[in-house]
C-alpha cells in the first residue's frame, strides 16, 4: 500500500516534493494544528516549521504547499543533495506520501461509519510518527491520560531533555533521543510529573533501542502486523494499544488496529447516535469492511472527534 518511492527534486532554497494525488496540504495542516501545545513543530499561516536532525547535523526546515500536487521545503542552510534527500524521506514518510488512498475512499463510499468522514476530510493522510523512539514515547506519555494532559508531559520531556536549534529569537525542539533518556534515572524524570510506572517503561525502552535490541528495521522485518504486535507487546509497559499505535504511526502496517481505543469507540458513538459504547462484536463487524485499511479508518474517525 505504501511505496517507497520519493517524489522530488532539487531547487534553489531546498527542494520540492512531489505529493499524491488525493493528498490536501491544508486538510493535513488542520489535523497537526489540533493542539496549541505541540511543541515540535510551529505553524504560522500555511506554514509548518520544524528542527530536523540527521547524524549530528541540526536542520530548521519550512514546509508549505506549492499546489495540489506539490509541496515546497525550505531548508535554512546549504546542505548536501544527500541529506536533501534524506529530508525528503522523511517528509515522504511523516506525510505518508507514498499511500495510493483511491481504493480506501471507495471503500468509505459506502461504509456507514467512514462515508461522512471520508468527505469531510478528504486529502488526510495518517500522519506518522517517523522516529521509533518518539512514537513509543508517546504512547506511552499518553496511556490512560487525556490528550491534552498528554501534551503537556511531551512539552516537560522535550524542553528539558531534547536538543533546540536557536534561529532568531525563536527556539525550535528536537525530540529526546533514545541514547539520552536511556541515561536517566527514574529519579531523573521526577519533575515531569508522571508516574513511576510511566518513567520506569520510558527508559526501559530507551535502553533497548539505545543498545541496538529493538529497531524500526526489526519490527517491519517481522513482515504481519500480528508478529510484529508480539515482538512489541512483550516489552513491559507495551499492551495491544500501544503497539497499534505505533504500528500505525511510525511503521505504517495499514492493518493495525487499535481497536480498544476510546476514541475509536467515542467516534462510533456520536457518527452512530448511540448512548453506549459499542461491543467489541459490533465493532469487529463494522471493520470487517476496512480489510488493510483499519489504520486508516480509526484516524479518520478520531478526526471526527479532535
Amino acid at each position: 500500500m505504501s511505496s517507497h518511492f520519493v517524489n522530488w527534486k532539487e531547487d534553489e532554497n531546498g527542494l520540492v516534493l512531489f505529493t499524491p494525488p488525493e493528498f490536501s496540504f491544508p486538510e493535513n495542516l488542520r489535523y497537526l494544528s489540533r493542539s496549541a501545545n505541540e511543541c515540535l513543530y510551529e505553524i504560522s499561516g500555511e506554514i509548518i516549521r520544524r528542527a530536523l536532525s540527521f547524524g549530528n547535523e541540526k536542520l530548521l526546515i519550512e514546509i508549505s504547499a506549492v499546489s495540489d500536487q506539490s509541496l515546497s521545503v525550505i531548508i535554512h542552510k546549504p546542505v548536501t543533495h544527500q541529506m536533501k534527500a534524506e529530508i525528503a524521506e522523511y517528509i515522504h514518510n511523516w506525510f505518508d506520501l507514498g499511500a495510493s488512498l483511491t481504493p480506501f475512499y471507495e471503500m468509505a463510499q459506502t461504509d456507514p461509519l467512514l462515508k461522512k468522514p471520508a468527505e469531510k476530510f478528504f486529502g488526510l493522510r495518517v500522519m506518522g510518527i517517523p522516529d521509533l523512539f518518539e512514537a513509543l514515547a508517546w504512547g506511552i506519555l499518553g496511556q490512560q491520560i487525556n490528550l491534552a494532559y498528554a501534551y503537556t508531559l511531551k512539552r516537560r520531556l522535550v524542553e528539558k531533555y531534547g536538543e533546540s536549534l536557536e534561529i532568531g529569537r525563536n527556539k525550535y525542539w528536537l525530540f529526546p533521543s533514545a541514547e539520552t533518556i536511556a541515561g536517566l534515572t527514574i529519579e531523573d524524570l521526577a519533575d515531569l510529573k508522571m508516574t513511576v510506572k510511566k518513567c520506569e517503561y520510558l527508559i526501559d525502552i530507551a535502553r533497548l533501542i539505545a543498545n541496538g535490541e529493538l529497531s524500526k528495521e526489526d519490527l517491519l522485518k517481522e513482515g504481519n502486523v500480528k508478529a510484529a504486535e508480539k515482538r512489541l507487546t512483550n516489552i513491559r509497559g507495551i499492551g495491544p494499544w500501544t503497539a497499534h499505535y505505533v504500528l500505525m504511526r511510525c511503521l505504517r502496517f495499514p492493518n493495525a488496529f487499535p481497536i480498544d481505543d476510546v476514541g475509536l469507540h467515542n467516534a462510533i458513538k456520536v457518527i452512530t447516535g448511540s448512548e453506549r459504547k459499542p461491543a467489541r462484536e459490533e465493532i469487529l463487524t463494522y471493520s470487517a469492511r476496512w480489510e488493510n485499511w483499519e489504520a486508516y479508518a480509526v484516524f479518520y474517525l478520531w478526526r471526527v472527534l479532535y
